[in-house]
C-alpha cells in the first residue's frame, strides 16, 4: 500500500512537471497536439496537458544575424567580382517558422545568395561601385517580399566587400590617377586663364586712366593756349590803337619782346653753344630805347 502510493506521488510530482512551461524572454514555443499544431506559447508560465500537448520547436523571436559566405558574381559588363553579405533578420510568427519552411537559416542565406547574384548581375562594376545603398536597399525589398511568408521581417540587408580582380584595380587605379591629373591641369589652366584675363583688365585700365589723363593734360594744354592766343591778340589789338594813336614806341616794344624772345630761344637749346647775331646791335639797343621811351611816356601821364 505504501509503495502504491509513494508511486502516485511520485507520477504527479512527473505531471507536474511536464505540465508546467517557463518560455524565457524573446523566445516562443510551438505546441503540438498529437503531432498537429495548436497554439503558441508566449513568454512567462505556461500549463499544457502532458503526454498529449508537446514542445514541438523553440522559436528565436529577437532580432538576429546571418552572415552571407563569399561567392563570385558576374557584372554585366563581364567582371568578375567576389562579394559577400550580411542580413538581419527577425522572426514575427514563429508557426509560420516551424512549419512554412523546413530549414529557415538554411533557407534564407540561399535566398539571399541567388538575390545578389541577381542583383549586382544587371549591373555594370562601375555602377556597383558607386551604388552600393541602391543595392542594399532593392535586395532589402526583394528578400523581405520572399521571407514574409515564413514569419520573418527582414530589417537590413548591407554587401560588405566587393572585391574586382587585381588587374581591374590597377586599371580602375591608373584611370583614377588619370582623371585626378586631368581634373589638376584643367584647373591649372583655368587659374593661368584667370590671371591673363585680370593682368588684361588691369592694362585695360591703366590705358583708360592714361588715356583720361592725357585727355586732361591736351584739355588744360589748349585752354592754356587759348588764353595766351587771347592775350597775344589783346597785346597785338594795343599796340595796333597805339601806332593808329600815332605812338611808335609802343610798335619798338612789341618787336622788341618778339626779339628777345626769339634770341632767348635760341641761346636755351642744347645742341646751341655759339649764337651767331647777323642783325646790327642798333637795331636792338633801338627797341630797347624804345621801350625806356614807352615807359617815361607811361610814368609821364601818371
Amino acid at each position: 500500500m505504501d509503495t502504491f502510493i509513494l508511486v502516485l506521488v511520485l507520477l504527479a510530482v512527473v505531471v507536474i512537471f511536464l505540465s508546467v512551461k517557463v518560455v524565457s524572454q524573446g523566445f516562443e514555443y510551438t505546441i503540438e497536439r498529437f503531432g498537429k499544431y495548436t497554439r503558441t506559447l508566449t513568454p512567462g508560465l505556461n500549463i499544457i496537458m502532458p503526454i498529449v500537448y508537446q514542445v514541438s520547436n523553440k522559436i528565436n523571436m529577437r532580432e538576429q544575424v546571418l552572415d552571407i559566405e563569399k561567392q563570385s558574381v558576374i557584372s554585366k559588363d563581364n567582371a568578375v567580382v567576389q562579394t559577400d553579405g550580411v542580413v538581419f533578420f527577425q522572426i514575427v510568427d514563429a508557426a509560420k517558422a516551424t512549419y512554412e519552411v523546413n530549414d529557415l537559416i538554411h533557407a534564407m542565406r540561399n535566398l539571399c545568395m541567388t538575390n545578389i547574384r541577381t542583383v549586382l548581375g544587371s549591373m555594370s562594376l562601375d555602377e556597383m561601385l558607386s551604388n552600393r545603398d541602391e543595392i542594399n536597399n532593392h535586395l532589402l525589398s526583394v528578400v523581405d517580399q520572399a521571407t514574409n511568408p515564413w514569419g520573418v521581417k527582414v530589417t537590413r540587408i548591407e554587401i560588405k566587400d566587393l572585391e574586382p580582380p587585381h588587374d581591374l584595380v590597377e586599371a580602375m587605379s591608373r584611370q583614377m590617377k588619370a582623371e585626378r591629373q586631368k581634373r589638376a591641369d584643367i584647373l591649372e589652366a583655368e587659374g593661368k586663364r584667370q590671371s591673363r584675363i585680370l593682368r588684361a583688365e588691369g592694362e585695360k585700365q591703366g590705358l583708360i586712366l592714361d588715356a583720361e589723363g592725357r585727355k586732361e593734360s591736351a584739355f588744360r594744354d589748349a585752354e592754356a593756349r587759348e588764353r595766351m592766343a587771347q592775350a597775344e591778340a589783346e597785346a597785338t589789338r594795343l599796340v595796333s590803337d597805339a601806332v593808329k594813336e600815332g605812338n611808335v614806341q609802343a610798335l619798338n616794344y612789341f618787336v622788341a619782346t618778339k626779339y628777345t624772345d626769339a634770341i632767348q630761344a635760341m641761346a636755351s637749346a642744347d645742341n646751341q653753344k655759339v649764337v651767331f647775331m647777323p642783325l646790327e646791335a642798333s637795331s636792338l639797343i633801338g627797341s630797347l630805347g624804345g621801350i625806356s621811351e614807352l615807359i617815361k611816356d607811361s610814368v609821364g601821364k601818371k
